[in-house]
């Protein structure tokens, strides 16, 4: 019973969602006009209020008027609808915090809108052993993959509906957890790592994580899935099925991308260091011919995990500018021009020979604790040059 309510809530979000969007996608081609293309004579219809937050949130009240089942949604997760519309649109138009735009939104179709979100706070007595109470369902059964940590408070909850199950997210707060401040990074805190294709990481030792390629190990059976899948009848119950299978192989994939990348942060971390890396073009790289490797790689969401678990330890990942940093030398600073295919650093100056990833990786560190990589300004940056070898080359 409660699944297929949270099946029919999910679908009546979806809709208002694509509804709301339209709204505005229809404001949007209806009020717009090119200077240069508008006389100075004309005659313009009147202009609609423009459906923005605040318009379309206070709408709710017609909607549920004219589709009554819209009453038996909690009002906090329909608002929260209208805000993922919000976010979305002004994304598209106006760009996020930094300015990058988004593409523009597209409207979901049946199946494709996966979360409903209860931004209420979850008071403690709502969560008895293994049952959630939620506004208007009542009391759902969970699994706690851990336990709650005592003083937390849960802000608000989530949930998620994937191929193999229901999945609710729970976001906690806790006022009293100071904040870290994390040291300035010099060379003896700070770790650099290159990422690539050949191995998955490289540091600044030398140390190499291979890249288990999970995709590419699997595609073999996803081929076979999706070929079995696009035998089956539209609309029958076998194409149901198979819809699912595949559903399940990409999700297994995803979920052991996703435990390596934790793994792996993890064990940069314990390190108790600063970690740099390059700050990837990721979509560029995307639409070259690596796009398959890179997307297997999944470095963005590396990167991000990365990123969180630094913070929780007090420490910093700094992103630095990846220009030069496989081209010039780490011994010298002299640059020593490279195609894709060169694996090899050989420097024609102070004859340093290493791997090319490794190379790298030293470069990325100098750039993180604020040296150059140039030679021009190798020694007034003190970057080991003509006249002193790194300890780390000593006995090569």
């Amino acid at each position: 019973m409660q699944q297929t309510t949270i099946d029919q809530w999910l679908e009546l979000a979806r809709r208002q969602y694509n509804y709301r969007l339209a709204e505005r996608f229809n404001w949007y081609e209806q009020n717009r006009c090119d200077v240069n293309a508008c006389p100075l004579i004309c005659h313009l219809p009147e202009l609609k209020d423009r459906p923005d937050f605040y318009w379309q949130k206070r709408d709710l009240v017609n909607s549920k008027k004219l589709f009554p089942e819209y009453k038996d949604l909690p009002s906090h997760t329909l608002q929260d609808v209208i805000a993922r519309v919000d976010k979305t649109f002004q994304r598209w138009l106006s760009g996020d915090s930094s300015g990058k735009r988004s593409g523009k939104p597209r409207f979901k179709a049946q199946g494709r809108f996966r979360s409903i979100a209860f931004p209420d706070p979850v008071k403690p007595e709502h969560i008895q052993g293994p049952f959630i109470q939620l506004p208007k369902i009542g009391k759902l059964k969970l699994i706690l993959h851990r336990p709650l940590p005592d003083g937390f408070k849960v802000k608000t909850a989530a949930i998620i509906k994937k191929v193999d199950g229901y999945y609710i997210t729970l976001s906690l707060q806790d006022s009293s957890v100071p904040i870290l401040t994390p040291d300035v990074p010099e060379m003896e805190n700070t770790i650099g790592i290159d990422m690539g294709l050949k191995s998955f990481l490289v540091n600044d030792l030398g140390e190499e994580i291979t890249i288990p390629q999970h995709y590419r190990s699997s595609e073999k059976n996803l081929k076979r899935l999706q070929r079995s899948l696009s035998r089956k009848k539209k609309g029958s119950s076998r194409r149901q099925k198979a819809i699912k299978r595949v559903g399940k192989a990409h999700l297994k994939v995803s979920n052991q991308r996703k435990d390596f990348h934790h793994k792996t942060a993890q064990k940069l971390l314990q390190l108790g260091l600063h970690v740099a890396h390059e700050k990837l073009n990721i979509k560029g790289i995307a639409r070259t011919r690596l796009a398959k490797s890179t997307h297997d790689a999944g470095w963005g969401q590396f990167l991000q995990i990365l990123s969180i678990k630094a913070e929780k330890a007090g420490l910093m990942a700094i992103a630095v500018n990846a220009n030069g940093t496989s081209q010039n030398c780490s011994g010298c600073g002299t640059k020593v021009p490279k195609t894709l295919s060169d694996r090899l650093h050989v420097c024609h100056e102070c004859g340093l020979t290493l791997d090319r990833d490794y190379n790298a990786a030293i470069n990325i560190k100098y750039l993180a604790v604020g040296h150059s990589v140039n030679k021009a300004q190798a020694k007034p940056d003190g970057i080991p040059g003509v006249t002193e070898k790194p300890a780390l080359y000593a006995s090569a």
